[in-house]
């Protein structure tokens, strides 16, 4: 019987790696995704395009929101990327449930009333007017300050949460933690920490 000899086995090298088909680079689509939210925010801003806000209303409808979630799902809430991420993903379920947004809002404002106020919901709050607050919000990223935008979508949110709990929701803590996430994040905004 011959004895074996046992080596230390070879590592591929960093050409392996590169030949690799296995999807893109996290990194490299994380840097795509703040850029893109950058130029969204920022850039539409500074554009005087007025046209410009209505193709930022319906990005998600245009592109689907499967391609903003591939690029933006991932970032973090206090990024803007994340909060563009959150407000689409809000504007989403508006348009798809706007009878449930309406009847959550409706059961929510009674207690949350300041948040009410600052959400900006006609009186009295039915799909139709959800759904045109929503819009409203998101059309404010183009010509309004970035900060009131989040902080509409925030008082949205907690309304929601509220009218959640009251109904026995099981998801009043998610629409809760979007909303604490886009008010927090409207306070980096106003600190010229929102990157």
């Amino acid at each position: 019987m011959t004895e074996r000899r046992h080596h230390r086995p070879t590592t591929p090298g960093a050409l392996f790696f590169e030949k690799l088909d296995g999807g893109a680079d996290p990194q490299l689509v994380s840097e795509a995704a703040d850029r893109a939210a950058t130029l969204l925010v920022r850039g539409a801003r500074d554009s005087g395009d007025a046209e410009v806000a209505g193709r930022l209303l319906h990005l998600a409808d245009n592109e689907g929101l499967e391609t903003l979630a591939d690029v933006w799902a991932g970032s973090p809430a206090d990024s803007l990327a994340g909060c563009l991420w959150r407000l689409y993903v809000l504007r989403a379920w508006v348009h798809r449930a706007p009878v449930q947004a309406a009847e959550q809002f409706e059961s929510g404002r009674a207690t949350a009333q300041v948040a009410r106020v600052v959400a900006g919901v006609a009186d009295p709050p039915g799909p139709d007017e959800v759904r045109a607050m929503v819009d409203q919000v998101l059309q404010g990223i183009a010509g309004g300050d970035f900060a009131d935008v989040l902080l509409r979508a925030a008082a949205f949110a907690r309304v929601v949460a509220v009218g959640r709990a009251h109904l026995n929701s099981p998801d009043a803590s998610r629409m809760l933690t979007m909303s604490e996430q886009l008010e927090a994040a409207a306070h980096l905004e106003l600190a010229g920490e929102l990157a």
